[in-house]
């Protein structure tokens, strides 16, 4: 076998299988040795065995982490930080430790915190729908999308090198980061848009409904995503959305000033500016796979 091949021969143990570590189960499906699912939820306990997405699924981490070479975090933000507390009584041996949150700040701190036979990797794929739980997972969910990772000071080569393959399996587009700039990137990108569009849905009046096409739809589609999911998320980047916050107030309040005054040509650079700025966006997904694999 290939040294360097580290996810064969591995046994993964997915803690959450949720729509994220739902799908990531499917996905790996004969792509690893093992694969250990622990969730503890009832219902979904019995969904995942009745789909046999993993080898072996448990309610009690303790159960199954010990077998595990491989340990993937797929709960809240604060879920994950409040388990790496707890790793270490969980699991007595070695284990490569990789997390799916979407803020990396908590996370990566403590990840440093862990034991040294622990080589930790922050991880977020950048996908997920609106509606949560297993029943909406599905294999090719990472299919595509950037998987960006926030390796440690002490992550080690075989660590950077199961979340590279990790990602490929997926079918993901590998990006490395620093935990700021990932969560600074993401309360713009993800964050805010979340708040934008629950805002959105909010303040449009229940009398509108019959004319509720595909604009609306489509710019509210994230408002309905789980609480519990979104107020982990917010509560920790809250200085990253609240600048982002801050700058979409003050480009709505241009907005609203040239509409107040019958500015048409005032409106219309303003929003020539947002159309050029969401190309720019955009064509940046489209560049070469090659940019996302790179390290910065």
């Amino acid at each position: 076998m290939d040294e360097s091949d580290f996810l064969t021969p591995a046994r993964v143990a997915i803690l959450g299988l949720g729509l994220m570590g739902g799908s990531l189960a499917m996905a790996l499906r004969g792509k690893c040795a093992s694969l250990l699912g622990i969730d503890s939820d009832p219902e979904t306990l019995a969904l995942a065995r009745r789909l046999q997405i993993v080898d072996r699924v448990e309610n009690r981490p303790e159960d199954l982490l010990p077998e595990a070479d491989v340990v993937i975090l797929a709960t809240p933000v604060r879920a994950i930080v409040t388990l790496l507390g707890e790793l270490a009584s969980l699991h007595p041996g070695e284990a490569v430790v990789i997390d799916l949150g979407s803020t990396k700040m908590g996370i990566v701190q403590a990840m440093a915190a862990l034991p040294d036979r622990f080589d930790p990797v922050g991880g977020h794929p950048m996908c997920g729908k609106e509606r949560s739980s297993l029943a909406n997972a599905e294999a090719g969910l990472f299919r595509g999308a950037p998987f960006a990772f926030t390796p440690l000071p002490r992550t080690t080569p075989r660590g950077r090198g199961l979340a590279m393959q990790l990602a490929q399996a997926l079918g993901a587009e590998p990006l490395w980061l620093d935990p700021e700039t990932h969560d600074r990137w993401v309360g713009s990108t993800s964050h805010l848009p979340y708040l934008i569009a629950n805002i959105l849905a909010a303040v449009v009046p229940a009398e509108a409904a019959p004319m509720a096409g595909m604009g609306l739809r489509s710019t509210t589609r994230l408002a309905p995503s789980p609480l519990n999911v979104m107020r982990d998320i917010l509560m920790t980047n809250r200085e990253n959305v609240l600048a982002g916050v801050r700058r979409f107030q003050d480009r709505l309040d241009s907005v609203e000033k040239r509409l107040a005054e019958g500015d048409e040509g005032g409106l219309a650079e303003l929003l020539s500016q947002g159309a050029l700025n969401y190309e720019s966006l955009i064509g940046y997904q489209r560049r070469d796979n090659e940019e996302w694999g790179r390290i910065t």
